[in-house]
């Protein structure tokens, strides 16, 4: 298992388009990437922050969902309304026990 975690600085007054485009992105994975264990994104409470949570089954399955029509979609929508991204990519720890 790898995941992927984005946090998302949205520009002032793009909450909602970028809201919208994350949506649309994680139903794309949902319904056509198999290899997209989950996807879900959390909103900060002060807003204008977002933060993906990405499980894929493999590697390939990450490079498959990034490259895929879904991401390209989401940056295609976002273009010119992110203000930073910061990418974390890494392997899933389980708690022992």
């Amino acid at each position: 298992m790898i995941t992927l975690t984005a946090i998302i600085r949205c520009k002032p007054g793009s909450q909602d388009s970028v809201r919208a485009a994350l949506a649309a992105v994680g139903d794309f994975a949902r319904e056509n990437e198999p290899g997209t264990i989950s996807f879900f994104v959390t909103e900060g409470e002060a807003g204008g922050v977002f933060v993906t949570h990405e499980r894929f089954l493999d590697r390939a399955a990450m490079e498959t969902h990034n490259a895929g029509a879904g991401s390209k979609g989401f940056f295609a929508a976002t273009e010119g309304l992110i203000d930073g991204v910061e990418v974390v990519i890494g392997r899933e720890i389980v708690p022992a026990g």
